[in-house]
């Protein structure tokens, strides 16, 4: 069975492939779309990347990840900007060079609690602060910046945005093509409020990209590593893929993994893999 057209290959499931590896499965194995990380592409220098893309024939959906703004003022905080900077022309050349299809999306993660700071709300409102100062610059090159938030283990270290519904009031103050969100099944999936709030989410026009993969108990140590193949975990992708597609959203949907186990395979078989179980667990409900 081919893989389904809307299906993407987000680089993290194959992380240890380097880019020209990872372009070269994807497309081997049938799949015609990926979202890139920006720590290969900075390894080949951006109009490398921008060429091999081209060469490719993919489609380019997202570049993961920039954010972290959580930082008081301070010279730290300011470069964490100027890196967002970079991030956002690097989205902007990467969805120019990609197939026709291809999406400027730049995934934001909001950063977590700085050390001995307990206040998450104050942390949130750095993170509006932030996105206030990115928010010219992502318009200017055409790019969207798309806040995912986090399953609520990671508040702490990683994201202080920790449900749709944090994520869409942040981007309420932003207009929908500058400022969206990431809808990922991992992190959201336990939210009783998901489809309500992914059906807010259609309304105001602000789901950027859709991302799934599974969850599955127990955690690894470092839960970080905890994704799994559609379809192997206890995630019902159904309801959640149903409510995206009633939105009318009409973009690729990433497959993001992070999984030791996963990464140690030959990366073909990896893709393979991803392919065969998102055709199971994801395609079916893949209309309106």
């Amino acid at each position: 069975m081919s893989p389904h057209p809307r299906l993407s290959i987000n680089q993290a499931t194959i992380k240890h492939a380097d880019l020209a590896t990872a372009l070269r499965v994807t497309a081997e194995a049938g799949v015609q779309a990926i979202g890139l990380w920006r720590e290969p592409v900075q390894e080949v220098g951006l109009a490398t990347a921008a060429s091999m893309l081209t060469d490719s024939g993919l489609r380019f959906t997202t570049h993961c990840r920039a954010g972290f703004f959580t930082l008081p003022e301070g010279p730290a905080r300011r470069a964490s900007l100027d890196d967002n900077r970079v991030a956002i022309e690097e989205a902007a050349t990467l969805a120019a060079a990609g197939a026709p299809g291809s999406t400027a999306v730049l995934v934001l993660v909001a950063g977590g609690l700085p050390a001995g700071d307990r206040d998450l709300a104050g942390a949130r409102e750095r993170v509006r602060d932030a996105i206030g100062e990115l928010a010219p610059a992502a318009e200017a090159a055409g790019v969207t910046l798309a806040i995912e938030p986090l399953h609520p283990m990671y508040a702490s270290d990683r994201c202080v945005v920790s449900t749709l519904g944090q994520a869409l009031d942040i981007a309420a103050d932003f207009d929908p093509t500058v400022v969206g969100v990431t809808v990922d099944t991992f992190h959201v999936w336990w939210d009783p409020q998901v489809l309500e709030q992914i059906a807010r989410a259609g309304r105001e026009g602000r789901i950027a990209t859709y991302q799934v993969c599974d969850w599955k108990t127990p955690l690894p140590a470092d839960v970080l590593l905890g994704r799994h193949y559609t379809g192997d975990g206890v995630i019902d992708f159904g309801p959640m893929t149903r409510a995206v597609i009633a939105t009318g959203y009409d973009r690729d949907i990433e497959v993001e993994i992070f999984n030791e186990e996963i990464w140690a395979t030959d990366p073909l078989d990896a893709v393979r893999r991803t392919a065969s179980t998102f055709g199971v667990a994801v395609s079916p409900f893949l209309t309106a």
